[in-house]
């Protein structure tokens, strides 16, 4: 009884400090943010000089809203058919061993190492150039493993006497799938999807090498560099330019991230309730 007393209270307590780290880490950011934020430090891009003391930020949430779309696309895309092909076509264990392996091996590679490798890869050798093409794509490979996990976890989730009652039926697999579980898990993949692009549009190593510059104009096309919310809060920080905007932009970025994360938990809040 004593134990169980123990593991609740450090529990609590444990609860209590990380609520306590998350409400400080906020608060600070809003205290010094606040002052920056404005209509015009939205809506204009940046000015004076040294480039950045004066002016907004607008190129760069349009450049991070790019980046995070193709991200989210491509990985995306790849997360649900490798999910699908694990829970419902792969029979061998050992295949799924090895595909598990190399999404967890993925999942460890450190993000400027991504970065390292898109720039070789995708930059010097397919000829990509610097790009929002090739940034959200090293992006989207970031962020594969763990919108992948959550895709096969849901899928797993299904009752498995819909699935199986549905295939005596005669009602082909590919059916199955898109008319029975998919519907079911939809909020899910959904909420999934929304966590990994808060993931990905808070990013720098990935699209330092591969698709992000320190100041270029609203992209007109995805072959085009861009600039991004964390590149240009770095250059703030990194270069000594303003402070104040490095607070204003991290303030920004910090409220895109909540809205994600809120939209993410509404639906899952929903999902339990139906």
């Amino acid at each position: 009884m004593k134990k169980h007393f123990l593991i609740k209270l450090w529990s609590i307590a444990s609860g209590l400090i990380v609520l306590s780290i998350v409400t400080f880490f906020i608060h600070f950011i809003v205290t010094n943010g606040i002052d920056a934020l404005s209509y015009e430090f939205i809506t204009q891009k940046p000015k004076g000089t040294p480039l950045g003391t004066e002016g907004g930020i607008f190129p760069a949430i349009m450049g991070s809203i790019y980046f995070t779309l193709i991200a989210v696309a491509f990985a995306s895309i790849m997360a649900f058919s490798t999910s699908i092909y694990l829970v419902f076509y792969c029979k061998g264990k050992r295949t799924k061993g090895l595909v598990r392996f190399v999404i967890g091996t993925i999942a460890g590679i450190p993000s400027i190492v991504l970065g390292l490798f898109g720039y070789s890869f995708f930059v010097v050798y397919l000829d990509f150039g610097i790009s929002i093409l090739t940034g959200g794509i090293v992006l989207g490979i970031m962020i594969f493993p763990y919108i992948e996990v959550r895709f096969e976890k849901s899928f797993l989730e299904v009752n498995r006497s819909m699935i199986e009652a549905s295939y005596s039926l005669g009602i082909s697999r590919l059916y199955t799938i898109f008319k029975i579980v998919l519907p079911i898990c939809i909020k899910d993949l959904i909420s999934a999807v929304s966590l990994a692009s808060s993931f990905a549009i808070g990013a720098t190593a990935p699209i330092l090498f591969t698709g992000g510059v320190l100041y270029a104009s609203v992209p007109k096309d995805i072959l085009s560099p861009a600039m991004a919310l964390p590149l240009h809060l770095y250059m703030l920080i990194g270069e000594g330019i303003s402070f104040k905007n490095a607070y204003g932009t991290s303030l920004v970025l910090l409220i895109v991230l909540l809205l994600m994360n809120s939209f993410s938990l509404i639906l899952s809040i929903r999902k339990e309730d139906d």
